[in-house]
């Protein structure tokens, strides 16, 4: 059940659907503009998993004799050729933290609708082109599997799902955060995918470590992998505050950041912790997308994967 209040908060199945008619212009293929963050990348492994056969025509010069259908080509008395077309499927799964550190936000929308958010544009994108979607989806306690699809029903299911995870994020005195459970949804993932995936890994990296870079590094010996870096303008900038008003929606806590350096060190903190993950990444060719909460999902997408801002 959704919870009542500010969409910006917790997010729900209709918003998630709502964000289908933003899922355009960008890619998540290795070949853009240069202005795409995934230009300049090295080939891809995943330019399809075989050749569909097309047409029969007659043969022009310079078709490949290795193409030349002789059986049809002895029956008419003409040389025919048979055409192919590489087949392009591609599953994509899309990785979705929602754990407890997610769930912070200052000014537009918490860190765990933005990835939900995310998810979702992916996923409703991945359909449009026709390829395949899956899902893991994970907070500090679970992880749920969702196979790739290219069901519009299956696809609404595993939304419904990610939205009711995100609305079972509170900030209530017994629950705790798992920095391990990053890893445990790398591990499910890499247990369950096969070869030539795209994998779409949404989260802001907290509990990053070896163990989780290892799983990474043996996913993409055989699948591509972009890593989007889930962050809020004042995990970098906090110092600045005056005063904090934290609240969990019942309760206020007053926070001084200029009180014993606390902005400071969170923000040396924050900034260390995010190079850390960006360069393990980017040593290994992995691709960092950051998401930020003040900024449309969607613009972000569209401006950082290669396309054009659409008006209107």
């Amino acid at each position: 059940m959704d919870r009542p209040g500010s969409e910006d908060i917790y997010t729900n199945l209709h918003a998630l659907v709502r964000l289908r008619y933003t899922a355009q212009g960008f890619s998540y293929l290795p070949r853009q503009s240069v202005r795409s963050l995934l230009s300049g990348r090295k080939r891809s492994r995943l330019r399809g998993r075989g050749l569909d056969f097309d047409e029969l025509r007659h043969y022009r010069p310079g078709d490949d004799i290795r193409t030349m259908d002789w059986r049809v080509t002895n029956r008419t008395g003409k040389p025919h050729v048979r055409v192919y077309t590489e087949e392009r499927d591609r599953p994509v799964i899309a990785v979705v933290d929602q754990r407890l550190p997610m769930f912070f936000g200052s000014r537009r929308k918490m860190k765990s609708v933005v990835a939900a958010e995310v998810a979702a544009i992916t996923a409703w994108r991945v359909l449009a082109v026709g390829d395949r979607i899956g899902a893991i989806l994970f907070n500090d306690e679970v992880s749920r599997e969702f196979k790739p699809t290219r069901s519009e029903r299956r696809v609404m299911g595993a939304l419904g799902d990610l939205a009711a995870m995100n609305n079972e994020l509170s900030v209530a005195p017994d629950r705790k955060s798992n920095p391990a459970a990053l890893a445990e949804a790398l591990q499910l993932l890499e247990r369950s995918i096969g070869h030539d995936y795209l994998v779409v890994l949404i989260s802001d990296f907290y509990g990053w470590d070896a163990q989780a870079l290892k799983i990474i590094r043996s996913i993409g010996q055989h699948n591509d992998i972009v890593c989007s870096l889930v962050f809020d303008p004042l995990e970098r900038d906090i110092s600045r505050a005056n005063e904090l008003v934290v609240s969990d929606g019942r309760y206020q806590l007053h926070v001084d950041p200029g009180s014993q350096g606390l902005g400071e060190k969170f923000e040396a903190s924050f900034e260390s912790s995010m190079a850390k993950v960006q360069g393990d990444l980017r040593r290994h060719g992995i691709p960092v997308l950051p998401v930020e909460t003040a900024t449309p999902v969607s613009d972000q997408l569209r401006e950082k994967l290669g396309g054009q801002r659409i008006v209107g």
